[in-house]
């Protein structure tokens, strides 16, 4: 059976030649950092074609995944993949990086608990694969799901015998094509009879929040992709009140490789306290670059510094780095978060010299604003007057006391919101306060040393803004 052509990506998909699992187990590794030197990191998630992503995918793509992995490797009883996974030491891929094997059993152990058995299938966990990517900039799911989507999709079976799921559900960002290429997928999955859970396939309105756990689990209730308060997290009461395991599409592509190839090989690749590869989608103006790459490896070795004045790392949550110390920084939470940032879902940008760093942090902040749910007092007042004193600050005029305001309200915040939406922004805010100190002291006294005002940050347009609960839908 054949479908249609994998849609089509904006941006270039690059990686490392593949390597089989057995040759990179054999790899020498670097003693200081533990992670696989470059020349030898094997692809994992990634298929490459020399060095270089292509498309259209073939159409016998099922085929060549079943000649290189077979078919998934079932282990017959609900629980025991979690105990690899935890020695794999697998965290979330879409941003959180919460380790994985919790999660498996938080809702495992809700499903089997007495009230959820007697109701059965009504009470049955549910599994689901984000891919929503709510992020401006990253590409990696889109990326991934284009070039190797049954490598998540086995995962998905995987997991949810993991957690024993009756309902399997893939949450996507509503493009027509993607969604088209994947029933093709499912389509032929079935054919097969490889997939004991039947995969239904969900859409995401184009919103930041939308892939957020409590969101999803709402949109995927029939409700809107808003963030919810709850006494109980979405692992006892999530899609339809039942035990809800979500995991990122990337995250879901290790969970099939570990069942296969075992937790040692896992760690062949990454750090001790970081193990594995993670997929990045690095930014360079209008173009976006999809690789694969071991957690530890150096920043620079990923993104172009030699003309950046700073890096953005862990995208619009994480933080500025000025390029001189993130020269010496790695892609990894130990090396990132010391800094005030995070590896996060793998998006890096390297802002030019010849851009403002004042009046970037502006246009993201407003968007980030307009993007929140508007259900707290951070979302609704806080990040706006933040938006609005950032924006004053950007233009060329004086705003002496406005900085003070910026610095006071980020503070005020911060662990007051429904979700970590005011959180992650006043984060990316401190760190350009850091980052930018210089520019931001000339903006208050209306002067910009940037010969460029162009916009290097993806950003949606304002009139993309959330209005009301109809665009939450």
């Amino acid at each position: 059976m054949t479908g249609p052509a994998a849609p089509p990506l904006t941006g270039r998909i690059t990686g490392p030649d593949s390597m089989t699992p057995r040759q990179a187990a054999a790899q020498p590794r670097d003693p200081v950092t533990a992670t696989l030197h470059p020349a030898t990191l094997p692809v994992r998630v990634m298929p490459a074609a020399g060095g270089r992503l292509l498309l259209p995918v073939p159409a016998a793509a099922l085929r060549d995944h079943l000649a290189r992995f077979g078919p998934p490797p079932f282990r017959g009883a609900p629980g025991r993949l979690t105990g690899e996974i935890g020695e794999a030491g697998l965290t979330g891929r879409g941003g959180a990086a919460f380790p994985v094997h919790r999660k498996l059993a938080a809702v495992a152990r809700a499903g089997r608990r007495p009230r959820a058995i007697a109701a059965g299938a009504s009470r049955a966990p549910v599994v689901v694969a984000n891919a929503a990517e709510g992020e401006p900039g990253s590409r990696k799911d889109l990326a991934l799901l284009a070039h190797a989507p049954h490598l998540v999709l086995d995962g998905l079976q995987l997991a949810g015998e993991a957690v024993g799921a009756t309902t399997a559900i893939l949450y996507l960002a509503r493009e027509p094509a993607t969604g088209e290429w994947l029933r093709a997928q499912l389509a032929e999955r079935a054919f097969a009879g490889l997939d004991p859970l039947q995969v239904s396939l969900a859409s995401a309105p184009a919103r930041f929040l939308a892939s957020q756990e409590s969101a999803l689990a709402s949109r995927l209730s029939a409700g809107p992709a808003l963030p919810r308060y709850a006494a109980r997290g979405i692992y006892e009461r999530g899609v339809d009140e039942r035990p809800t395991l979500v995991l990122n599409a990337e995250t879901l592509a290790h969970v099939a490789l570990i069942a296969r190839f075992g937790p040692s090989w896992f760690r062949t690749a990454g750090t001790a306290a970081e193990p594995g590869t993670m997929l990045c989608t690095v930014l360079h103006g209008r173009t976006a670059v999809v690789t694969e790459a071991a957690l530890g490896t150096p920043l620079r070795d990923l993104v172009n510094m030699r003309e950046a004045q700073a890096v953005l790392a862990g995208g619009y949550h994480g933080g500025w780095i000025p390029a001189r110390a993130a020269a010496g920084l790695r892609l990894s939470n130990a090396s990132l978060r010391p800094a005030g940032a995070s590896a996060g879902a793998g998006v890096l940008a390297a802002l030019p010299e010849d851009r403002c760093g004042v009046a970037e942090t502006a246009r993201v902040t407003r968007y980030l604003a307009a993007e929140s749910a508007g259900q707290c007092g951070p979302c609704l007042n806080g990040l706006p007057r933040i938006a609005g004193a950032l924006a004053t600050l950007a233009a060329p005029r004086a705003a002496d006391h406005v900085l003070a305001d910026v610095i006071r309200w980020a503070g005020l915040v911060e662990g007051r919101g429904a979700c970590h939406h005011p959180d992650g922004t006043a984060r990316f805010v401190r760190s350009a306060l850091r980052a930018f100190a210089a520019e931001f002291r000339l903006h208050q006294h209306g002067r910009c040393s940037a010969p460029s005002r162009e916009p290097f940050l993806p950003v949606p347009p304002p009139a993309a803004a959330p209005a009301t609960e109809q665009d939450w839908i």
